[in-house]
């Protein structure tokens, strides 16, 4: 069955009708990826605290299920996330302040998943739907996309890890272009700054980046995961280089014993010589 046509049918069972409300985050397997999709079109996408939550649980889940070894996280409708509701902000009290302070306003932002996660983006990733972005660990973003932080034209500051994460992908200047100017940045400029991992067509995204996490799933997974979580302690915990790179052994011997013999052994057989990625047939010489 083509990419499309599992898209097809996962999404169709999350449409409006006249008989079931949409839930505010879909939630479909396709061929072994979990496919989550932010599900309020007719706000853009915004995030309420009922979405946030939701959000959360879901990439919770996520992280749990044996079953699935990414996830692509997309907006339905056309928009990835407009951010937070504005229009929740605009009457909120002291119990959504106290909330934001315990934390992530956007739901999983304050997460480190064990697996990763692909951003689909498409329409608008502004404000806290930006942020959202940043926290995925890969994004595949359409030429017609508008990212930005379009929340500084409102007061409302980041605070879901985007004055962390975006100096790390991008660098301080970059970042203070952007923060400072809440200006709009389209695809093709998010490619060029190291904003988007994949630059792709409009209309495309979701598909895209389903592609690029059924090729991240095929790999081992344990070694994987075990690389990109040092990956992380680098760049945001570790004190020193020396400290990285001690993490870095110190995880990684185990993971020699558990998986890399058993892919040395495949190499030996003939199996992904020549930088194949064919990870199941000998390669012929």
């Amino acid at each position: 069955m083509s990419f499309q046509k599992c898209l097809t049918l996962a999404f169709q069972r999350n449409f409006t009708t006249s008989t079931r409300r949409p839930t505010l985050v879909t939630c479909e397997d396709v061929g072994g990826i979990r496919m989550i999709g932010i599900n309020r079109p007719e706000k853009k996408n915004s995030v309420n605290a009922d979405t946030a939550d939701e959000l959360f649980s879901q990439f919770e889940r996520f992280d749990a299920d044996s079953s699935v070894n990414v996830a692509v996280l997309f907006g339905n409708g056309g928009t990835f996330c407009a951010g937070y509701d504005l229009e929740e902000i605009s009457r909120t009290d002291k119990t959504l302040l106290d909330r934001f302070k315990r934390r992530s306003p956007m739901g999983p932002c304050g997460m480190l998943t064990n697996k990763p996660i692909v951003a689909a983006i498409q329409g608008y990733a502004v404000a806290g739907g930006f942020e959202l972005a940043l926290w995925c660990d890969l994004r595949v973003v359409e030429e017609t996309a508008v990212m930005g932080v379009f929340c500084r034209r409102f007061g409302m500051p980041l605070l879901n890890g985007g004055t962390v994460r975006l100096p790390q992908l991008i660098g301080l200047s970059r970042t203070m272009d952007l923060i400072l100017t809440g200006r709009a940045v389209d695809g093709k400029e998010a490619y060029q700054i190291g904003l988007a991992n994949r630059l792709v067509g409009c209309g495309t995204g979701v598909g895209q980046a389903l592609q690029l996490a059924t090729q991240i799933k095929k790999f081992p997974q344990e070694c994987l995961r075990t690389d990109r979580r040092s990956a992380y302690y680098a760049t945001f915990e570790a004190a020193s280089q020396l400290e990285a790179m001690e993490y870095e052994r110190a995880n990684a011997v185990d993971i020699i014993s558990q998986e890399g013999v058993e892919g040395a052994k495949r190499f030996v057989s003939g199996i992904g010589r020549h930088g194949s990625f064919n990870l199941t047939k000998i390669q012929e010489k």
